[in-house]
């Protein structure tokens, strides 16, 4: 059906927590996953800095990138993050959950943010 694996996964592993939660959060990230990659999100460590307060949940549909710092401690999840990004953010203490880690620990969806 589709031509990536990954995202392939990705959006069944989508329809099933909507299916079994009916939350629309898990949806509109599953409509989000279906655009071209050339359309996903990239957002910089400086941007989730400025729309986020200490204790956020946030999903991001397409890649965390490394330029600037973030001054509180967050959780986070995103479909990919770049190397600068990811060890910025680890080093930091903040919270890298998968998709997966995501919905099981958040299957109500409730304080979960998209950001993009």
């Amino acid at each position: 059906m589709f031509n990536d694996t990954l995202i392939d996964n990705t959006i069944w592993m989508l329809r099933k927590a909507f299916k079994a939660n009916k939350v629309k959060i898990w949806k509109a990230l599953e409509e989000e996953f279906l655009k071209s990659r050339s359309n996903r999100r990239q957002v910089n460590i400086q941007k989730l800095n400025r729309v986020t307060q200490n204790g956020d949940v946030i999903i991001v549909p397409g890649k965390v990138l490394g330029n600037g710092t973030l001054g509180h401690k967050i959780t986070v999840c995103a479909y990919s993050f770049s190397e600068g990004a990811f060890n910025k953010l680890n080093s930091s203490g903040i919270e890298i959950l998968s998709l997966q880690s995501l919905i099981n620990k958040y299957p109500d969806g409730k304080g979960v943010k998209i950001i993009g």
